[in-house]
């Protein structure tokens, strides 16, 4: 139980107090109500005696009282009627409530930390173990006090309000205060008419009420004076009259009022009355005469929720809580308790009417010193006339008892053993049925011997009060007089509890039958919640909650709700209060006690016992129990205007993840919006309510600027751009920021601008949110809103918008003015409103809202606004079963919503860059939601008119792009990078001014052709270009491209048409090729530099042709002193796999490009000009190359034509993809040589470059294909061609990159890297290249060998330098084959003359030596048998090594 103030000793002794009735005359009525107080009022707080009194026992043992308190009451000559007795004690739980504001006490139970009272206490533990002891320490502190003082209040209330009973005399009156002003004409005859009153209440059959204690009651005679207004002469001798009449102990005079009322107040007095009035005391029973009542029902008294709701809602209430014992009623109660009917007196006495609220000053004419005399006249009448009348009484009745006792008892004894022959044994409960009606006459000796026990238990006499209550018990069971019997069992167990010293225990048993004697058998409630009242108290002193808890359980009924209500809290609190507290229980039964308090009509302490229950369910997984909670304290709350409060609670129902069914969530959301509406009309003009439906998943916000994208039309595709509706990508995120930092390097010459600010069109969780976003004015802001619906209801939002703040600001002025918060206006941000906006259950879906800002400055968005309703979602709608799911404006709205708000709150990324962020959780901010709208700016569009899907590797394509300027100011220097530059191109600036050829337009060709002679088929078609009218000069960035507008100004509302080539990747698969555009505006803005468009084209390529070629230096030496020339070999396989529907390939023409070298003829053309490749076939093509004349920078395109078209491959596209190319390729081979050679960059000597660009040739050829295709029954003429980079000689080149191999696993090698000072070695192969041998000699030759034995051939051995310094050139003759097998081949011979030659040879030189063999015998000799060495000239350090032939040199000696 809660902890009382008073010890169990004391609250017991203060329950039954010797009873002092008073009976005033009207004139001293009068003066006590000088003070607003009746006489009983005024005596009541100084009615406890301040000192131990002495009496003596019938024994004459002296007998010690301590703490004496009596009770003096007006007479009141009616019973209490039940339902006044009722409604008292309604009104006195009602008023007793928790104070407000104060600390809550907590008390730390297990896990738990439960607020239970409302005094000041707080209670931790350090750890799990330590709880028990916790509990045990609060529970014996001075400080702690989880106190129930409505209980106490109840239970004071309760036991004064009951009413005198013929079978106890507890609350019998003992002796009667006659009270009679001085201030009359005869006071001693109004003595006289007062005793005759008194005589006349007691002794007259028609007052049954009230109960006298003995026929013989004590009159005390009281004479009430005015000290202010009286004569105090007159007062004294009319004292002395009554003295002499009456006697010194049964008379006083009471001086009062010494104070006259009209004085001010200058003296503070304290008003010791105000506590007890405050109580209502049952004993001021005027408002209880006997008159007419009035019903009064409560069923209008609370405004219950459910009168707002439709009446789907009601039955949808009582159909799910119907069965639930703890559901609270949303009706008025149809019980019998007394809350649903009151009987209440219409009209009140006139000393009722004059009681005013605690407000009303008590006792404002007397002084301290008139306390002291009230004080002072108890303690006489206590001490002189009430105690020497009660010794007596007890001595009478003993000495009445024994002298009756010999003949009674021995009579009654005796003819029962007669005729029972033995002792009657005692008879259980069950078989003492329907006896409870037996009465005693007043003078039974039984009764006397219960007057007895309780005059003796009164006066704190328990010892012998027990053994007179025992001696009654006996007697009252023998004569199965079951009330009187449960009535002596009760009191015996009080008296035996509150002995001194405690020799005997406590007899709960005693308790036990009393309580079923009048719970079952007299139906006596009232009597059995008394006994029930002081066990549970003794019990709960002894520790032993768990049997109080069980006993106040136990006499919880349906009969009285407040006194269920009471019970059940008590007994929470004794679970709680045991030495292993019992928090479950404790909360199960604060909620069975909630509800009983609900129907009992007390809503304030029903809320309060809920919301302790829910301190202990909460976080526990028990949502259902947690909803119930809830659910019912929030119309608790409701009901009593706690509208706060109610709407937390409801709160609470709907975003937890509720496991109720979709008919209870309906319920709940549907009450939830009624109590918001309600907080709502309160206060119209308040802030916008936070609504907590449905969730928001603020880090899911998206933010994007700009229209939306332009879907396709017809054959113009759009730039895809960015939009909502595509995927973030991290990696493709940055390759955009990479292209754009490129384009903005290049256009600041290199450098990257300290403010430049990527351009992000969309913001989300992924991208950089650090810096404040830019936005165009009169451009939308599309925020997307991820909402989420955690009910299984769907919820309908709607006028939803955006909710925004937005201060303007001029950016182009020098000095921004101040900075002004405006009001919301459609002047400056336009906001859409989306009317209807549906969630299904349990479902996530997205909002697109929309600003539309029409002026410069900073906008910040809050949040979204909407109204949040319910549908009706349980009857059939169009023939959908709701369960589907509903479409908007299917759905049929019931009209209950309420208007709100929910903030978007976006917390940024956690910080780690510095230790202190690292030690600590830090965020940065996130500002996706605060964007800059800047000045206007201009807008682009770019339409691919015929782009296509898909291609053939290498292939051509023509296409055309549309530039459109959709804004209001010019656009200028558009650009555009990609990270693929051979895929497109515009045309060079020779594109504009070479149309195409008619032929070329003819056969819709992307070439431009000219026709040739059917002659010129060998020899090579020569032209020249410059790599800088194609966009690919020195020093610019070859993924840089400007868009060559006219003008170079795209005027507002202007559009241009533009053709681009496009060449299909070498590789197959699937490209992503991403484009940006960018673009800047005419006026320079101070925040937004440019602009920027994407757009991703996707081809997929498919095989066409593999193209190989080599390239190897010519053994002739061919126009003597002209330079070297090469054979280039060119090999080209068809592995297309005939997918596309390519029947075959056509090579139409092989052109090269080089400054340094170029074709001249091919060498094995057959005389077929068409050369074909079917699929899987493969040709291999010879020319032969030799070099330009100095040229400059201009490359030398020579083409040689396989057709009777040449396609001039020195103009647009062909030319500028070839450039493209190349220029890739440099940048591919520069970006491996740096991964090969790491950070350390070798120094090559000018003698190793020189010998190193002899093996460099730089020679590219392009291989220009035609192939036919059948689509839906029409041939189409595909174009395409392959590049082939040749670098070196002998090395092979490919048209397509080379999987480079991954190179196998070896082991890690630790060593210090030696610092060698020595320059790199040129490799064996780039020295052979520097010298070019050639022997010109007749292939056969006739000699006569019987004519002379010895035959001479003469042989000329050229000798051309390749490189580009003097080179020094011995010639050795005297180099011998070893080689066996060359020996028995080719056979031997001799050089005849000068073996060796020292030459030195000059830049490109050609030289000629003239040499003799010598043969002996006829043969086929190898004449390459011969040494060259070489090194520069100008070099110390020799570089020399052998020559190596490519072709043996074979000559045929033949004999005559």
């Amino acid at each position: 139980m809660a902890q009382c103030v008073q010890s169990v000793q004391e609250f017991i002794q203060d329950s039954f107090v010797p009873l002092v009735a008073a009976l005033c005359s009207e004139e001293a009525e009068r003066l006590t109500r000088k003070n607003n107080l009746g006489f009983s009022e005024l005596v009541k707080p100084f009615c406890r005696l301040t000192s131990e009194v002495h009496m003596r026992d019938p024994n004459n043992q002296l007998h010690v009282i301590k703490n004496l308190k009596i009770a003096v009451n007006n007479i009141i000559t009616h019973s209490p009627q039940p339902g006044g007795i009722r409604k008292l004690l309604n009104d006195v739980v009602s008023v007793s409530q928790p104070a407000e504001g104060l600390v809550a006490n907590v008390i730390t139970a297990g896990d738990y930390d439960l607020n239970i009272s409302d005094r000041s206490v707080k209670a931790s533990v350090p750890w799990y173990n330590n709880w028990k002891d916790t509990l045990m320490e609060l529970n014996t502190s001075t400080f702690y006090s989880a106190t129930t003082p409505w209980f106490e209040s109840y239970r004071e209330s309760f036991l004064q309000s009951m009413p005198a009973s013929d079978h106890e005399f507890l609350n019998h009156y003992v002796a009667c205060m006659l009270v009679v002003s001085s201030g009359e004409p005869e006071p001693v005859e109004q003595f006289l008419k007062l005793s005759q009153e008194q005589h006349r209440i007691q002794h007259s059959s028609e007052y049954a009420y009230p109960k006298w204690f003995i026929p013989n009651t004590l009159k005390y005679y009281v004479l009430l004076h005015d000290v202010s207004a009286g004569e105090e002469q007159r007062a004294d001798s009319v004292y002395e009259e009554m003295k002499q009449r009456y006697g010194t102990q049964g008379c006083y005079l009471l001086k009062i009022n010494s104070r006259g009322s009209n004085r001010g107040a200058d003296e503070q007095i304290p008003d010791p009355w105000s506590q007890y009035l405050q109580k209502n005391s049952i004993q001021t029973q005027e408002s209880y005469d006997d008159g007419p009542y009035s019903v009064i029902s409560n069923k209008n008294a609370d405004h219950l929720i459910s009168d707002g709701l439709d009446n789907d809602i009601q039955d949808g209430l009582s159909n799910n809580f119907k069965a639930h014992p703890l559901q609270l009623d949303h009706l008025s109660d149809t019980s019998t308790s007394f809350d649903a009917t009151e009987y209440i007196k219409t009209t009140t006495s006139p000393h009722e009417s004059k009681k005013t609220s605690s407000g009303t000053p008590h006792g404002t004419c007397l002084t301290l010193t008139d306390h002291d005399r009230i004080r002072q006249f108890i303690q006489e009448f206590t001490f002189r006339g009430l105690l020497p009348h009660i010794e007596k009484t007890i001595r009478q009745l003993n000495d009445q008892l024994i002298s009756r006792k010999g003949l009674s008892r021995s009579l009654f004894s005796a003819t029962k053993k007669w005729f029972s022959g033995s002792k009657v044994p005692e008879k259980s409960i069950n078989e003492l049925k329907n006896t409870s009606g037996l009465l005693y006459p007043p003078e039974a000796p039984e009764l006397q011997i219960r007057k007895m026990a309780d005059l003796c238990f009164l006066v704190q006499h328990y010892e012998l009060a027990y053994s007179c209550y025992h001696t009654a018990k006996k007697d009252f069971l023998n004569d199965q007089a079951m009330l009187y019997a449960a009535g002596a069992l009760e009191m015996a167990a009080v008296s035996a509890f509150l002995q001194p010293g405690a020799p005997r225990p406590y007899p709960a048993h005693y308790m036990d039958t009393a309580i079923q004697t009048y719970r079952d058998i007299c139906k006596n409630m009232m009597l059995a919640e008394r006994c029930v009242l002081l066990s549970a108290e003794i019990l709960k002193s002894q520790s032993k909650y768990s049997d109080a808890a069980a006993l106040l359980i136990r006499l919880t009924s349906e009969d009285s709700d407040l006194r269920s209500a009471l019970l059940l809290e008590q007994a929470a609190h004794c679970f709680i209060n045991m030495k292993s507290p019992m928090v479950r229980k404790f909360a199960f039964h604060m909620i069975l006690a909630g509800h009983r308090y609900s129907k009992a009509g007390q809503k304030k302490h029903a809320l309060r016992c809920y919301c302790q229950a829910m301190q202990v369910y909460k976080g526990k997984g028990w949502s259902l129990a947690e909803d119930h909670i809830n659910f019912t304290i929030g119309r608790q709350s409701f009901t009593l205007r706690q509208l706060d409060n109610a709407v937390s609670a409801f709160r609470h129902i709907l975003i937890n993840d509720s496991k109720q069914p979709a008919a209870q969530q309906g319920t709940f959301l549907r009450e939830y919006l009624y109590v918001y509406k309600n907080v709502t009309q309160l206060s119209p003009d308040g802030p916008l309510p936070q609504l907590p439906l449905p969730y928001i998943n603020n880090s899911a916000t998206r933010v994007f600027f700009g229209h939306d994208r332009r879907p396709a039309e017809g054959e113009k595709q759009a730039a895809t751009h960015i939009s909502l509706d595509q995927e973030y990508d991290c990696e493709s995120s940055h390759q955009w920021k990479e292209l754009e930092e490129q384009v903005v390097a290049v256009v600041n010459k290199g450098i990257i601008p300290s403010n430049f600010q990527p351009t992000q069109y969309c913001l989300n969780s992924y991208s950089d949110n650090s810096k404040f976003p830019l936005a165009v004015v009169e451009e939308p802001v599309t925020v997307e809103v991820a909402f989420r619906n955690p009910l299984k209801v769907p919820l309908l939002l709607t006028d939803l918008s955006l909710l925004w703040k937005f201060q303007p600001k001029d950016f182009n002025a020098k000095h921004n003015g101040e900075t002004k918060e405006l009001a919301c206006g459609n002047d400056m941000i336009g906001a859409e409103v989306i009317a209807e906006f549906l969630i299904n259950s349990e479902e996530t879906k997205m909002a697109r809202l929309k600003l539309f800002p029409h002026q410069t400055g900073e906008l910040h968005i809050l949040g979204v606004v909407y109204n949040l309703g319910t549908i009706q979602g349980t009857m059939m709608l169009d023939g959908i079963d709701p369960s589907i799911g509903l479409q908007a404006g299917k759905f049929v709205y019931n009209g209950m919503s309420v208007r709100g708000r929910q903030d978007l709150e976006i917390q940024g990324p956690r910080l780690n860059n510095t230790k202190e962020e690292k030690t600590s959780i830090k965020y940065g901010p996130d500002r996706r939601l605060d964007p800059i709208i800047t000045e206007e700016m201009p807008l682009l569009e770019v339409f691919f008119i015929n782009f296509p899907t898909g291609l053939l590797c290498g292939e051509i394509r023509k296409a055309y792009v549309e530039f459109v300027n959709v804004s209001k100011c010019p656009l200028t220097a558009l650009k555009v990078v990609s990270k693929h530059p051979e895929f497109f191109t515009f045309g060079g600036n020779t594109a504009v001014l070479t149309p195409l050829s008619p032929s070329a337009s003819e056969n819709c060709s992307a070439y431009k052709t000219v026709v040739t002679d059917s002659t010129s088929v060998c020899t090579a078609l020569m032209s020249s270009a410059s790599s800088v009218n194609f966009g690919v000069g020195t020093g610019s960035q070859p993924e840089v491209i400007h868009v060559p507008l006219p003008d170079s100004v795209l005027l507002p509302g202007a559009s241009v048409q533009l053709p681009m080539w496009l060449h299909g990747p070498d590789e197959e698969g699937v490209h992503e090729i991403n484009f940006l555009f960018y673009y800047e505006s005419i006026k320079k803005h101070s925040k937004m530099c440019h602009r920027v468009l994407r757009h991703t084209a996707v081809i997929c390529t498919s095989r066409s042709l593999n193209v190989r070629a080599t390239v190897c230096r010519s053994n002739a030496l061919e126009d003597e002193g002209k330079g070297d020339n090469m054979l280039v070999f060119v090999d080209v396989e068809n592995i297309n796999t005939s997918e596309a529907g390519v029947k075959e390939f056509h090579i139409v023409q092989v052109s090269s490009n080089s400054k340094h070298w170029k074709l001249q003829k091919a060498v094995n053309l057959s005389e077929d000009k068409d050369y074909k490749l079917a699929s899987r076939e493969r040709g291999k093509l010879c020319f032969k190359a030799v070099r330009c004349k100095n040229s400059g920078e201009n490359y030398t395109f020579a083409d040689i034509v396989f057709g009777n078209e040449q396609i001039i491959s020195s103009a647009s596209p062909c030319a500028d993809f070839f450039f493209r190319s190349l220029s890739s390729e440099l940048k591919r081979t520069h970006t491996q040589s740096n991964m090969f050679q790491g950070a350390v960059k070798q120094s090559f000597d000018e003698a190793v470059r020189l010998i190193q660009k002899c093996s460099k040739v730089d020679l590219n050829i392009v291989v220009l294909w035609k192939a036919y295709v059948v689509e839906d029954n029409k041939q189409l003429i595909l174009e395409g061609q392959h590049h082939i980079l040749l670098h070196t000689v002998g090395k092979e080149a490919y048209s397509f990159p080379q999987k480079q191999e991954s190179p196998e696993m070896v082991f890690l090698k630790f060593f210090r890297p030696e610092s060698s000072s020595l320059p790199t070695r040129p490799t064996p192969d780039q020295l052979s290249n520097l010298i070019k041998t050639s022997l010109h000699y007749p292939e056969s030759f006739n000699h006569s060998f019987h004519q002379k034995s010895l035959c001479l051939v003469p042989v000329t051995l050229l000798l051309s330098n390749c490189s580009e310094a003097d080179v020094d050139v011995i010639i050795d003759l005297r180099h011998k084959t070893t080689s066996p097998e060359a020996l028995e081949i080719h056979g031997s011979f001799t050089w005849l003359g000068q073996t060796q030659y020292k030459l030195q040879l000059k830049n490109q030189e050609v030289c000629s030596l003239q040499l003799k063999a010598c043969f002996v015998r006829t043969g086929v000799y190898n004449l390459g048998t011969h040494r060259v060495f070489a090194k520069l000239a100008d070099q110390v350090t020799l570089f020399e090594t052998s020559q190596q032939n490519s072709m043996p040199a074979l000559i045929i000696i033949n004999n005559i």
